[in-house]
């Protein structure tokens, strides 16, 4: 069966699918001995001390938990599948991790703005800086915002649902195996929910919104300049 599933694959869904199971096995292992690999490889703000350049290309490949990884990886081969047959390999990998580190870019931009706004400055001094203003919740709020690490492939898998909703919109797929939704409409629900998770600031939710979003403006914008020019990319 195993077999069946993985020759139906695209290479590079296939390959992305093994490296992302593969971190996600290595972080439980790991965590049985006391080292966190979420800690290590997930991105940070770029002035927090844990913040290290390799983050921007390890984080999207790093989950959560048990239900992160599912939705992603369900989404990469649903999504990834149909456009790699369309792009080929080469250009569905470049997509995948322009629009990755895209996500990661946006997330970071939109962190810098909350912090300014909550600390009045976009580079603070992480260690003396927290002590110092230890009773100031704003400044303890984006304290948290900068050494909170962002994991997971999401921003990329939202890139892949917006390329799928251009090239495939009226495509139905059957949400829990029973709904059928257009990717069109999947696409729109996607984007209102993050839109209004934005807006609602929930402090309790500690879902990466921007990178979501960030991850589907890139792909939006990717693909129209490739259908736009599409006998001149390479």
């Amino acid at each position: 069966m195993l077999r069946g599933m993985f020759g139906n694959m695209q290479p590079v869904v296939k390959n992305l699918l093994i490296i992302n199971g593969l971190f996600f096995l290595a972080t439980i292992v790991l965590a049985n001995r006391n080292i966190d690999l979420v800690n290590e490889l997930g991105l940070y703000y770029p002035d927090s001390v844990f913040f290290r350049p390799y983050q921007l290309a390890t984080h999207f490949f790093m989950h959560g938990g048990f239900r992160h990884i599912i939705f992603n990886m369900l989404a990469l081969v649903v999504f990834g599948n149909m456009l790699e047959r369309v792009w080929g390999s080469k250009k569905f990998l470049l997509y995948f991790f322009a629009t990755a580190l895209g996500a990661a870019f946006v997330h970071i931009g939109a962190e810098a703005f909350q912090i300014y706004q909550l600390a009045g400055t976009l580079t603070p001094v992480s260690g003396d800086w927290v002590n110092a203003a230890a009773g100031m919740s704003d400044v303890k709020q984006a304290a948290m915002l900068m050494n909170s690490p962002a994991v997971g492939a999401s921003g990329a898998v939202y890139g892949l649902i917006i390329a799928a909703a251009l090239y495939f919109p009226n495509t139905e797929l059957y949400v829990y195996a029973v709904l059928p939704v257009k990717i069109k409409w999947l696409a729109v629900l996607a984007i209102a929910f993050d839109v209004i998770s934005v807006f609602q600031n929930n402090p309790d939710d500690h879902t990466a919104h921007f990178a979501h979003l960030g991850g589907a403006l890139i792909g939006f914008i990717i693909v129209y300049f490739w259908k736009k020019n599409s006998t001149t990319f390479y």
